[in-house]
């Protein structure tokens, strides 16, 4: 991205009008939902993934590739759109992944992708929207 991310701070009643039971419980409250529930998995259009929350753009299509671990995976995030922490939640420590505007959690980290970074963004599909080439990005969320 070529200027700065602004933060998008929302309390959460407001993110609670704005998003569904299971996207308000990823995205903020760090759920997982299931295994290949989501219909972005199947999805090999050109186009962007962008947050379900804010609407910043995430991913190019490019960068997703089918990880057979059930969730939409991705070797590059689209620069400067992603911030991380360290999650313990598992005993040994992982990654964490969410959106650099809003904070929403989108996934986890690994070090097992494809090249050329060798990462895969395991990315919960209900935490993104997906938007064809061609078709215009929705506006951010303020």
């Amino acid at each position: 991205m070529t200027e700065q991310i602004r933060t998008l701070e929302k309390l959460p009643e407001d993110w609670r009008t704005l998003l569904s039971a299971e996207q308000y419980a990823v995205l903020f409250k760090a759920a997982t939902e299931p295994p290949r529930s989501s219909r972005l998995n199947q999805e090999k259009r050109a186009g962007l993934f962008v947050c379900a929350a804010c609407y910043l753009p995430l991913f190019e299509s490019s960068s997703k590739y089918e990880s057979g671990t059930g969730w939409p995976s991705f070797f590059a995030p689209i620069a400067d759109s992603l911030g991380t922490t360290r999650d313990f939640k598992m005993i040994l420590p992982r990654t964490e992944y969410h959106c650099a505007r809003c904070g929403g959690h989108q996934g986890h980290l690994f070090k097992d992708g494809p090249p050329p970074t060798g990462k895969r963004y395991c990315n919960n599909g209900v935490a993104l929207r997906f938007v064809p080439e061609g078709e215009p990005l929705p506006d951010l969320r303020t």
